[in-house]
């Protein structure tokens, strides 16, 4: 009997996925499990956090059990910020500083978790639960943002490196390049986009 991939990955747009490739980093949006232990929603908590492979409490991560957060999982740390996950202040706290540095950096003041998750939340889904979008020129978006374009609005694209990097969960694809003051949407929460623009976050763990 072949072993179906939990649906558990995170795509830059937010969406939640089933495939066999792996990640480097985990997320927790609260419990979102039926009572089956399949995914039956999106989100559960404003607290969307990234988290290490290896815990250092060495707790074992619990999966398909209702009334148990859902362990969720990302290609790489620009992935998780694109879906509006911050770095957990727990098993993260150097990138959970840098963060909060970038925050201040961005909008001069260094709010708590519980402030940050505030905004994010606004930041990144709508009433109805759809992700919100904002229109911006590459020319003024950082590297780290991920954008999606009229042709391809299905695909996400990494900025780095004045390039556009198509991203799947296998990896990303050879960069593409188009006019800097072509306007993108901008997948990627707008006060993210602000830290990203401090660079403060190390970015070097962009797989692929």
């Amino acid at each position: 009997m072949i072993e179906r991939p939990r649906r558990n990955r995170v795509t830059p747009f937010g969406d939640i996925e089933a495939t066999p490739h792996g990640g480097t980093l985990m997320g927790n949006r609260g419990d979102l499990h039926a009572n089956d232990g399949t995914v039956c929603r999106t989100w559960m908590l404003r607290r969307w956090i990234s988290c290490t492979l290896h815990p250092p409490t060495g707790r074992r991560v619990t999966f398909d059990t209702p009334g148990c957060y859902t362990p969720l999982f990302f290609a790489d740390e620009v992935t998780a910020l694109a879906a509006g996950h911050r770095p957990c202040a727990s098993c993260r706290r150097p990138a959970y500083e840098a963060f909060r540095a970038g925050w201040q950096d961005a909008f001069g003041e260094k709010p708590s978790a519980v402030e940050m998750d505030d905004v994010l939340h606004q930041a990144r889904i709508d009433a109805a639960g759809h992700k919100v979008t904002f229109l911006a020129s590459l020319r003024d978006l950082p590297d780290g943002v991920f954008v999606a374009g009229e042709r391809s609005p299905g695909t996400a694209f990494l900025v780095r490196a004045g390039g556009l990097h198509p991203w799947s969960h296998a990896g990303y694809g050879k960069p593409v390049h188009v006019p800097l003051n072509r306007p993108m949407k901008v997948l990627t929460p707008a006060p993210i986009v602000g830290i990203l623009t401090t660079r403060r976050l190390d970015l070097a763990e962009a797989h692929g």
